[in-house]
């Protein structure tokens, strides 16, 4: 008999067949039920796979009654109630690394098409407002000699840091920990928190979610950002109060924002969707082919892991000291 093995969301073509094949697999979108009572249907479920949108909370890890393994279709969880899964003996994984790039090449593409006013320019095309060049149409900023101020200089923060200096950008940065070899080697500047704020042209954070860092990015600190400064998030919602940014978008002190995630996504603040100098995407920072096969698999081989009574590949650093 197959071990059993839920799913909250549908991914990848491949990767639901590898399940499929692999484990008696339960989908909750298919299912049509409540992730709760799926879980008390499937009450013999080994290995529950979550998205950073699944909330797995107390309530749901009561009910984890056989689960060995919590695997998060991401590079966050603090979705998951780790501390209490790790003390029912609970496996939580994550996956790290396989979407660096694809999540600093959007940063990218944020960078510039906020800084373009690609989204504007594209819309009066499109309504056929265009008539012919002109000196001052949709003027932008350059970003050759502009200060990225990258806080979290982790490996996503990193692969931006590089992306943006092959454009001509001067990288300031902020981290836990300070990274003096990569600073000498690739000629990178670390500042304190309140000097990026003041000096950056553009802020991108590249740091996980932690209560503590709620708002880290309020309407002191917007009001602190340079003006006609560029607020960029790709991160984690939470790390900005929407209503803030929105204030200072409308009244003119920063330049523009482009932002992939929302603190209480789908929803967002609803000023923001109106203001021509914002671009969004849909929390799309990993959405490639290769990023999202890839991370689809590694959720499979930490699966195969646990369920063979092995350490998984990924588990989270939290656990690492909790879980022998």
């Amino acid at each position: 008999m197959k071990d059993k093995v839920i799913l909250t969301k549908k991914i990848g073509n491949e990767e639901v067949k590898i399940l499929r094949n692999n484990y008696d697999l339960i989908i909750v979108e298919d299912e049509k039920e409540d992730l709760l009572d799926i879980l008390r249907k499937h009450s013999d479920a080994k290995a529950l796979i979550t998205f950073l949108s699944d909330k797995i909370d107390e309530e749901v890890i009561s009910l984890l009654k056989n689960v060995k393994i919590i695997a998060n279709y991401a590079v966050g969880y603090n979705n998951i109630n780790f501390n209490l899964a790790a003390d029912s003996g609970i496996y939580v994984t994550n996956t790290p690394d396989i979407l660096t790039d694809a999540t600093a090449d959007l940063t990218m593409m944020l960078i510039l098409s906020t800084a373009r006013r690609l989204i504007e320019s594209d819309e009066y095309m499109r309504n056929g407002k265009f008539k012919g060049w002109g000196a001052n149409l949709f003027l932008g900023k350059g970003l050759r000699g502009k200060k990225l101020g990258i806080i979290g200089l982790g490996k996503i923060g990193f692969a931006t840091a590089l992306r943006a200096k092959s454009f001509g950008m001067e990288i300031i940065y902020n981290s836990r920990t300070r990274k003096i070899d990569i600073e000498k080697k690739y000629d990178l500047s670390y500042l304190d928190f309140d000097n990026i704020i003041s000096k950056s042209d553009i802020i991108s954070p590249h740091i996980p979610f932690t209560p503590d860092l709620h708002y880290l990015f309020n309407a002191e600190v917007f009001g602190r950002m340079k003006k006609g400064s560029i607020f960029i998030n790709v991160s984690r919602g939470g790390l900005m109060d929407e209503s803030a940014l929105a204030d200072s978008l409308e009244n003119g002190h920063l330049f523009g924002a482009g932002l992939d995630v929302f603190e209480h996504e789908p929803k967002v603040e609803k000023r923001l969707t109106m203001l021509k100098n914002v671009v969004m995407t849909p929390h799309t920072g990993s959405a490639t082919f290769e990023a999202r096969s890839g991370m689809g698999k590694m959720v499979i081989k930490n699966i195969e892991l646990a369920l063979a009574g092995k350490f998984p590949q990924n588990l989270i650093p939290e656990m690492q000291s909790v879980i022998k």
